[in-house]
């Protein structure tokens, strides 16, 4: 039975790495956004099979704020401020696909040579999730860097802070309150960025961040 649960385990989270490298290689913002919510929905599963085998009432909670806000809420409000505010499909990167690729297997390499060495006392399936989750919060910060589209960048920052829920759980969990509170940060930053989104399309009618520093060299 611990072999199944830590093999179940490691599959979800296995599966939210991939999604990872499915946003790093998306280059359609409907697709991005598609994947995204697919990543909020296996990390919700992951959450609650944790919740089962280490017999944690809270973690349940934790999986269902995942799923309603980041599987449902959030891609369905950023598929509007996309529609709406007539956001170009094709996401431009500051690198080739191919290079970020590689990159985002280098930092997943990285990921496993940082936390096995520091987690030598810790069991398997312990040292192998947080791998995983910090794998993937590397790569939710390559998003963030190789992305000129705002949006895109904030799908890296949710795919990020994906990472840290993973890790989290993983090992052991959380206190609900900090869960709790966690969640509400994010829902007020995903607030903070619509309302950032749309006042930089209203000035500058774009919000390609490369644009914008243009706007930035023309004030200097």
């Amino acid at each position: 039975m611990v072999n199944i649960s830590a093999d179940i385990s490691h599959f979800l989270a296995g599966i939210i790495l991939v999604t990872s490298f499915m946003l790093l290689y998306q280059a359609r913002m409907f697709g991005l956004l598609k994947i995204f919510a697919i990543q909020a929905i296996v990390l919700s599963m992951a959450v609650a099979w944790q919740a089962y085998i280490q017999d944690a009432a809270h973690l349940y909670i934790t999986a269902v704020i995942a799923l309603v806000m980041k599987g449902i809420v959030i891609p369905m409000a950023l598929f509007r401020i996309v529609r709406n505010l007539g956001i170009h499909q094709n996401i431009e990167d500051v690198v080739g696909v191919g290079m970020t690729m590689l990159a985002g297997v280098g930092l997943t390499i990285l990921a496993i040579m940082v936390i096995f060495p520091v987690t030598t006392g810790e069991v398997g399936v312990i040292k192998e999730d947080l791998a995983f989750a910090f794998a993937i919060i590397l790569l939710g910060l390559l998003i963030m860097v190789t992305r000129r589209n705002a949006v895109s960048q904030i799908i890296g920052f949710m795919s990020l802070e994906n990472g840290l829920i993973l890790a989290a759980t993983g090992a052991r969990g959380m206190p609900l309150v900090v869960e709790i509170s966690v969640a509400f940060s994010v829902l007020i930053a995903f607030f903070v960025f619509g309302l950032f989104l749309f006042r930089i399309q209203e000035r500058f009618d774009t919000i390609d961040v490369d644009n914008l520093n243009q706007y930035r060299g023309d004030r200097e």
